[in-house]
């Protein structure tokens, strides 16, 4: 019979070391166990002579497992926290034992450049937060694939991570960028998973083809625009779309300050492929359409007094169009001419219609060199990079 308080309260484990003659872990050391029962939140290990342990809540992640998740009968290693809760059980953690191997194996996902399926698990306004073996991953906005991509017109951080948000709980497939186990840093990106099956697709293009598809994303240097690969030489049509950027410059003929004033989300387009670099394939709309420049002379002569509507105001002059098509520029020292010690902004204004004398014209290059007549002056027609070209009518 117990003679003191200590003995009267003798612990389970302090039971079975008196039995057993058996090899005392320390807390921190990873031992072998056999899951036994698994619940939502809490797992029992078999520990055999050192009885039952329980795993609790996310120390039940095993990251190598599938989904992490722990299966009866299954033999896991894990790391003693605890030789006794307050329940009486040892308590362990999975997750703290795999975390090594954890991170071996994803330096070697690294250097085999190995496709991974991850699941997405937060979001916030520079990219995705996963996890890959139970350690968290970031993956940059950059990386996501154009299918993920947020194209927000006006780039609203807000509105981006709305969009990211809608990603979280989905599957998805990213290689790993950069792993750093002593920081604990661990990079990865879609687009990069996607590269080499894009590429199959892309060795189906050539530059030259025409292809047709929907615009899927209107940004400040042009446009995004989805559509379906050629059909394979065994017969078989792609289910994946490919993306192509036509760039603000290649949209039209005209001169372009926003590319949301005449294209949006959702159109349907034609466009030619100018270039095919890597996984980045360029379009142009333009290519389809015929050059107006190459009738320019048909139109236009050196020398000719012309009426223009300015449509743009910078430092080095204003930008004219003489018709829907066809723009020249009155460079800001060909105005000092005309105006001496005046700037160009107190003499013209954007959106309104000027006398000018056509100076140049470069049609292969697309150029065009105005010269403005002065109002009230006496109009006289110059020849090609002549001096003044307007003078002042004579006083009566």
């Amino acid at each position: 019979m117990p003679t003191t308080t200590e003995e009267a309260v003798a612990s389970p484990m302090e039971e079975l070391l008196a039995k057993h003659v058996v090899d005392i872990p320390e807390v921190g050391d990873v031992i072998p166990g056999t899951v036994m029962y698994v619940a939502s939140s809490y797992a029992l290990i078999d520990l055999g002579p050192l009885g039952t342990g329980i795993v609790l809540g996310k120390e039940m992640r095993d990251g190598l497992g599938p989904e992490g998740k722990l299966k009866l009968g299954t033999t896991v290693t894990a790391t003693l926290m605890d030789y006794e809760n307050e329940d009486g059980y040892i308590e362990l953690s999975i997750r703290e034992a795999s975390y090594e191997k954890s991170w071996e194996d994803i330096e070697h996902k690294l250097t085999s450049r190995e496709v991974i399926a991850t699941k997405v698990v937060e979001a916030n306004k520079g990219g995705l937060m996963l996890e890959v073996n139970g350690i968290v991953g970031f993956l940059p906005v950059s990386q996501l694939s154009s299918e993920h991509y947020p194209r927000v017109e006006d780039g609203d951080k807000n509105k981006i991570l709305d969009l990211l948000k809608k990603l979280i709980g989905q599957e998805i497939h990213v290689r790993i960028l950069d792993a750093d186990r002593e920081s604990e840093k661990l990079i990865v990106s879609e687009k990069a998973a996607q590269s080499e099956k894009e590429r199959e697709l892309i060795n189906l293009l050539k530059v030259g083809d025409v292809v047709s598809g929907e615009v899927s994303g209107v940004v400040d240097f042009g446009a995004f625009v989805k559509f379906s690969p050629p059909i394979r030489e065994d017969g078989k049509k792609p289910s994946e779309k490919l993306e192509g950027l036509v760039h603000i410059s290649e949209l039209a003929w005209q001169l372009i300050d926003d590319p949301r004033a005449m294209i949006k989300a959702g159109d349907h387009v034609e466009a030619k492929i100018i270039g095919i670099e890597e996984t980045r394939i360029s379009l142009s709309m333009k290519a389809l359409k015929k050059d107006p420049w190459d009738i320019v002379l048909d139109k236009y002569k050196v020398g000719d007094v012309v009426s223009g509507k300015v449509d743009k105001i910078n430092h080095f002059g204003a930008f004219v169009y003489l018709d829907k098509d066809i723009h020249g520029l009155a460079h800001v020292s060909e105005f000092q001419d005309v105006y001496p010690n005046k700037k160009i902004e107190d003499v013209f204004k954007e959106g309104e219609t000027y006398t000018w004398n056509i100076l140049s014209i470069e049609a292969k290059t697309h150029r065009m060199g105005l010269l403005p007549v002065k109002e009230g002056a006496k109009v006289v027609k110059a020849p090609a990079k002549a001096e003044p070209v307007a003078e002042e009518e004579p006083k009566a």
